[in-house]
């Protein structure tokens, strides 16, 4: 077994890329699906020796295989929202508690102590189904509030709606964590003046609404809302951290995880900060399945592990993730 008390105490780049290579040594040696790929790729592990050198495993291998890196018994199955008949994604984990202490570390790094919020969760297309790893996540920030307030609700909007000002007319911070189509309905039904509540979008329409690009998106949300901002969060069922942007489309990792770009020609190949390719993520979290994933989600390096999302791939699958289609 893997030490993750290594992974969520990072303190910099050099030593993350140190990991990094732990993390890929492991994997290669321990994941049978990972080896066969890096040997179809005539990847040798000794002779990788950066983290420009790793090969990142296609998402979809979550569809198609049992991505593993031990022997251990299957603790939970998160699977991806897919139409009717669609093959989902799986990703089978071995041990909960690491993407507990991922989300619940990453939640502190970028809002403080979880306990100072209510958090409010309109989330009906994934609570409506098995397997959600973004239900399992917010039903335990909920329950880590140690709030009465705290929340799911379903179609129950005139009770949110009543909520949602209240708290925020006592001064209470809260987080509203929404599907994008339930936070467009939401604010079609009332307009807010909210001053102590954050907005945070998970993304998706799910066949509810066209998609809009983000701009105009968080333009409606943020006119609905009558804030400032919309924040984001964005993750994927194959990945057990999350990034989070804190307003214009603006993404920053947890420091266990980090974004690469690869040329759309050539994957193989990276891009340089500012330009548009395919995302590759890195996330140490990851270590019981695969901790370096090639995602079908186009994108740009736009700082010091800074990224932007802007669509996916032609004929990709369109999944739970934070898109906006362009």
């Amino acid at each position: 077994m893997f030490p993750t008390s290594d992974i969520f105490n990072i303190p910099n780049k050099k030593q993350f890329e140190k990991i990094a290579l732990k993390v890929f040594r492991y994997q290669h040696e321990n994941n049978i699906v990972y080896q066969e790929f890096c040997n179809y790729l005539k990847v040798d592990k000794g002779t990788v020796k950066t983290i420009a050198q790793i090969p990142f495993l296609p998402i979809q291998f979550f569809k198609s295989h049992e991505v593993l890196s031990n022997t251990e018994p299957v603790q939970a199955t998160f699977t991806s929202s897919g139409t009717t008949g669609a093959i989902t994604s799986r990703h089978l984990v071995t041990d909960v508690t690491v993407y507990e202490e991922s989300y619940r570390n990453g939640f502190s790094q970028f809002y403080g102590n979880i306990e100072d919020y209510v958090i409010l969760a309109l989330l009906p297309s994934y609570l409506e189904r098995e397997g959600s790893s973004l239900i399992y996540m917010v039903d335990d920030l909920i329950k880590m509030t140690n709030n009465h307030e705290s929340g799911f609700y379903l179609h129950n909007h005139d009770d949110l709606i009543e909520k949602l000002i209240r708290l925020d007319q006592e001064g209470q911070n809260v987080i509203l964590i929404g599907v994008t189509y339930a936070l467009l309905d939401l604010v079609e039904r009332q307009q807010f003046n909210l001053k102590n509540t954050i907005i945070m979008e998970t993304g998706g329409m799910k066949g509810k609404r066209k998609e809009m690009i983000r701009e105009e998106l968080h333009q409606q949300l943020c006119g609905g809302f009558g804030v400032p901002s919309i924040h984001s969060e964005y993750g994927m069922t194959e990945l057990l951290s999350q990034a989070y942007s804190l307003g214009n489309g603006v993404f920053e990792c947890p420091n266990w995880m980090q974004i690469l770009v690869r040329d759309t020609e050539d994957a193989l190949t990276y891009i340089e900060s500012g330009k548009t390719g395919g995302i590759n993520v890195i996330d140490l979290a990851n270590i019981n399945s695969c901790s370096f994933i090639a995602t079908q989600d186009l994108g740009k390096i736009i700082g010091n592990n800074s990224f932007e999302i802007l669509g996916r791939f032609d004929n990709s699958d369109i999944r739970g993730c934070n898109l906006m289609v362009l």
